[in-house]
């Protein structure tokens, strides 16, 4: 073989080696790794839940596998439970659990609350119901001082919820 024959094989032997290295490392970054699966995930939108009542707001909203409740007061039968804030909150607990049931979610799925307390110093009185109706591990909360909450309650809880 001439001289420049065996140049030109070694120049086009590197540039295939070259290219096949190039296209070996472009592959292996998009492949998934050995041994693992690849997952894909569809996005769906919000679905609004519990129309037909009478306020301009959805009783629950479910985007993915989380529920977001709107906020509960102690009502029973359209009226706010006597009492204070023991049974109100006794009954808002009572309500959220009934929400949750009704679109296939339970107390033990609530990863967030948020409470509003017309006054601070029910806090302790507040604790002490929440601490009997909720179940260890217990879900994150926030808790805030109102001037007012709707028909008079002392107590409103809103949650969110994970399957």
């Amino acid at each position: 073989m001439s001289k420049k024959a065996q140049v030109l094989v070694k120049t086009l032997s590197q540039t295939v080696l070259v290219t096949a290295c190039a296209l070996g490392f472009t592959m292996a970054t998009y492949a998934a790794p050995v041994g693992t699966a690849t997952a894909t995930t569809a996005k769906s939108g919000p679905v609004f839940l519990g129309e037909g009542s009478d306020y301009p707001f959805s009783e629950a909203v479910r985007v993915g596998n989380t529920l977001y409740l709107s906020g509960q007061i102690g009502m029973r039968e359209g009226r706010l439970v006597k009492g204070g804030i023991k049974p109100e909150t006794k009954q808002t607990l009572g309500n959220i659990n009934a929400t949750l049931l009704t679109y296939g979610y339970q107390k033990s799925d609530i990863v967030k609350c948020v409470a509003m307390l017309v006054d601070m110093d029910d806090f302790d009185d507040f604790n002490d119901v929440y601490r009997a109706e909720m179940t260890k591990p217990y879900p994150t909360r926030s808790a805030f001082g109102v001037s007012e909450l709707a028909a008079g309650a002392s107590v409103e809880i809103e949650c969110m919820a994970v399957k």
